[in-house]
């Protein structure tokens, strides 16, 4: 009986070290989340809802990582979520998968939860279609910003080159940017201005790029004034360029299968703190560093295929 005794409080002595050593943990992390100039974002590229939609099996797995990433949004109380491109599968998406996608959205993105970050940028043109933030409309509750560039599965099409993503946006549950309208058989030009985001002294750049047809992007890269980079603070002596991280989303080919039919590390300025790289599917989630470019990418949150890159 002594023995027994002697091992119940060995382990009351483990099990209080234990709870002391995760409250220690959970003080940490909590002085972290209250830090009033600490960015908070949760990435994540190629959701792809709706894939195997028609499969009895497979139809809800898309669905299932989303609400996981949106949990975790929700769990780790993150100030946005950024979306890298082909947040569909389809370019025009089943009313069933549009419908679910809208009904998983408005659970996580509406409430009351403060937002503690502002854009202070010109929303006009960060946003055309509705030229304003979602969570700066007076008309709905936005407690987790969502920020999306469309891939190749969702790119705008049509007369008025909208995408699937122009529904979300009109309906205040994401915002939609890096859209660029080309038309005509010439190269074209683009013009880069980031989201300016600000959290108490932290100031973070946001560019975005839409998926463009790859051999046209390469061209217009690779010829001398195509694109455009907009840098903060260029013209405004009191902001300095030092001052703000550069971010940005790209969903372009980075695996080259033909020649000029991918976008190369290259092709980006040296001054950009770090890209996030959608479309390919492979999980490298660890950035790496490419001709002074630090480069992430997340990979999809679905398979789609039955792939070696696609089994991590």
């Amino acid at each position: 009986e002594e023995e027994e005794e002697e091992e119940d409080n060995d382990d009351d002595d483990i099990r209080g070290r234990g709870q002391k050593r995760e409250q220690q943990r959970g003080g940490k992390n909590n002085k972290n989340k209250n830090d009033p100039n600490l960015f908070r974002i949760l990435i994540a590229t190629d959701n792809h809802l709706g894939a195997h939609e028609r499969d009895p099996i497979r139809k809800n797995d898309s669905f299932i990582a989303f609400r996981e990433i949106l949990e975790t949004a929700k769990k780790e109380k993150v100030d946005a979520l950024f979306l890298g491109g082909d947040l569909f599968d389809q370019n025009k998406p089943s009313r069933e998968t549009l419908v679910q996608t809208m009904d998983v959205l408005r659970e996580y993105v509406f409430g009351d939860d403060a937002i503690e970050f502002e854009v202070v940028s010109d929303q006009s043109i960060n946003f055309p279609n509705r030229g304003i933030v979602n969570f700066e409309d007076e008309n709905v509750n936005v407690a987790l910003p969502i920020f999306a560039i469309h891939g190749n599965h969702d790119d705008p099409s049509g007369q008025e080159n909208l995408s699937a993503l122009d529904i979300l946006s009109s309906c205040s549950l994401i915002n939609y940017f890096g859209k660029h309208a080309l038309s005509g058989s010439n190269t074209g030009a683009i013009e880069l201005k980031p989201v300016l985001l600000r959290k108490g002294e932290t100031k973070l750049a946001l560019y975005g790029l839409g998926w463009i047809r790859d051999q046209r992007l390469h061209q217009m890269m690779a010829s001398k004034g195509n694109v455009k980079w907009i840098r903060p603070g260029s013209s405004d002596e009191k902001t300095p360029l030092a001052n703000w991280f550069n971010l940005m989303l790209i969903h372009q080919n980075r695996v080259s299968h033909a020649p000029k039919n991918s976008i190369s590390e290259r092709h980006l300025p040296n001054w950009m703190d770090l890209v996030v790289w959608g479309h390919e599917h492979e999980c490298l989630i660890e950035p790496q560093l490419f001709d002074g470019v630090s480069v992430s990418q997340p990979g999809s949150s679905v398979t789609t295929s039955l792939v070696e890159a696609e089994s991590g």
